[in-house]
């Protein structure tokens, strides 16, 4: 086999964000960009030197434009970097909570995950790249930070010239001194799910007439959701649309929200509605929860599985614990301090839940980015929150509307809704928080109607297992009554800046809590448009996405 050094110059981009490095398809097609970001990563994670012997890799994507290539390249560069082992997905295919699966059940090195998660794909559409570690999570910002130095300081890459691997066969391949492993992509994921929940008691629920529609958005759980619902559960045919993973997820956004799975919601909210819709995005981590006519907001959900864990036999002992990001709503945590197990508030990030996890201080993560997960992988998993949802559909035998209604009976309701405001310029975006966080020092006590500013702060996190400090997480203004507003920058988007505003109060009265959340926060969102000059420093007049 011959091994290449190709010369190049140091990388000159930002430094990746916390789920990796995503950018235009563009961008990762210019001469050596993508090599450069994996010679990088190499050199980090092998301190400078050839991989230790028999050291195995995991590979994979969601099948997104450009996946199939990428392999190819990181492939060749893997063998000249002298990795023993590629555990690659059939088609170039793994979702990333199966990615995750991989790397700990075959105790590899670690793993290169290709994916843009939930942004669009295609031709003129997004690529991403990350390093997850081997227990099997994303890679801690002192590696990221290590990568990206390395990154604008190396001046060349190896590659090996050698023919393309089959990657449509599965079994073994040889490239060079590297044996390249073809693995059906779905196999060890699909036997993990069935470790953890009551396949007995979900397919008796489905035998018996209860319907679900699953919407893959012609993404990467398109296989996995087949495979699980329909040929071990017993969904009747059809019951996964869009189920056939697509370069371009057939031209929509692989988002699993509101606005992005219509058609799924045109379907629940219909009048021959299933009893169950769910939806997962482009690589798999993340869940849209729907009963018949009802959408299940993702802080109620993290909330309401921990609460129902032990009907789920890989949860019966109970959970150590709860993490959830600092947006996510607080109904986590009332539920955490019934159990009598702590709740961890983290910055936004899966990676932040993974020391937790590995010191067995939690069980269950949550994002209200439609993203939950448990212990069982390092990552969030979609499908595993939709099993978990039929397995407590199995065993109460209610409907979800009801199951919602009776937790905010008992619990209260954090009533909650996040704004997105997509795709703002970045200098706007940058000088509307500048603003907000410069008026800090006079906002506690001013009212604002009911409302009484308690606090403002920009959100830092001292990891308790590391010790690891992590600042300007989201600047936050909180209330007297409990309330709160969260303003946000979003690095997962590849074009401007994201802004989130994330809104909560709580309601304790049960004859209050089926309000619309619109309607019960008007008023915080009102503050938050006054608080932040919205309206006239974006000049948009509604969010791009409410959920």
């Amino acid at each position: 086999m011959n091994i290449r050094t190709v010369a190049t110059k140091p990388f000159q981009d930002q430094k990746p964000g916390t789920s990796g490095l995503r950018k235009k398809v563009a961008v990762f097609k210019t001469a050596n960009y993508l090599e450069n970001f994996v010679q990088a990563v190499f050199d980090t994670i092998f301190d400078n030197a050839a991989a230790p012997a028999g050291s195995t890799l995991v590979l994979g994507g969601d099948g997104r434009y450009y996946n199939r290539e990428a392999i190819q390249i990181i492939l060749r560069m893997a063998a000249a970097n002298g990795i023993a082992k590629v555990l690659v997905g059939q088609g170039g295919i793994l979702s990333t909570p199966a990615a995750s699966a991989v790397i700990r059940k075959y105790r590899s090195f670690g793993g290169l995950i290709l994916s843009a998660s939930h942004n669009p794909g295609g031709p003129e559409g997004d690529f991403g790249i990350k390093y997850n570690t081997a227990n099997g999570g994303p890679a801690p910002e002192k590696i990221t930070d290590a990568i990206y130095a390395r990154s604008r300081a190396l001046t060349s890459y190896r590659i090996a010239e050698a023919a393309d691997v089959d990657l449509d066969r599965r079994g073994r391949q040889i490239l060079g001194d590297m044996v390249v492993e073809v693995i059906d992509p779905v196999a060890d994921y699909a036997e993990l799910m069935e470790s953890l929940f009551d396949f007995a008691a979900i397919r008796e629920l489905i035998g018996g007439g209860f319907r679900v529609c699953f919407d893959a958005m012609h993404a990467v759980t398109g296989p996995y959701a087949t495979e699980i619902l329909e040929r071990r559960l017993g969904a009747p045919a059809g019951t996964v649309i869009n189920g056939v993973p697509l370069p371009d997820f057939g031209g929509g956004h692989p988002d699993p929200n509101l606005t992005y799975a219509d058609q799924l919601v045109a379907i629940m909210y219909g009048e021959d509605a299933p009893d169950f819709g769910a939806a997962s995005d482009g690589d798999g981590d993340r869940n849209m929860i729907l009963g018949r006519h009802f959408f299940v907001n993702p802080s109620d959900s993290l909330a309401l599985i921990a609460a129902n864990a032990t009907l789920a036999p890989g949860y019966a002992a109970g959970i150590a614990g709860i993490a959830r990001s600092m947006p996510t709503s607080a109904a986590a945590d009332r539920v955490a301090e019934k159990l009598g197990v702590p709740c961890y508030e983290t910055p936004t990030g899966w990676k932040f839940f993974g020391n937790l996890m590995d010191a067995g201080k939690v069980t269950l993560c949550g994002e209200e980015s439609f993203g939950t997960g448990s212990s069982h992988v390092r990552e969030k998993d979609g499908l595993w929150a939709v099993l978990f949802w039929l397995n407590i559909l199995a065993k109460r035998r209610i409907p979800v509307e009801e199951i919602v209604h009776r937790h905010w009976a008992e619990y209260g309701r954090n009533v909650y809704s996040r704004h997105d405001y997509e795709a703002l310029p970045s200098d706007v975006a940058a000088g509307l928080m500048a603003h907000l966080k410069g008026r800090f020092g006079d906002l506690p006590g001013q009212r604002f109607g009911d409302y009484t500013v308690k606090f403002c702060d920009d959100f830092s996190y001292t990891d308790p297992i590391d010790g690891s400090l992590s600042t300007g997480q989201g600047l936050r203004v909180g209330f007297e009554d409990g309330s709160r507003i969260v303003f946000r920058l979003s690095g997962t988007g590849t074009e401007g800046a994201t802004l989130r505003i994330y809104l909560e109060a709580f309601e304790a009265d049960p004859a209050r809590q089926k309000v619309d959340a619109q309607e019960a926060l008007a008023v915080l969102i009102a503050i938050a448009d006054e608080l932040s000059q919205l309206g006239q420093r974006t000049g948009r007049e509604r969010p791009t996405v409410i959920t």
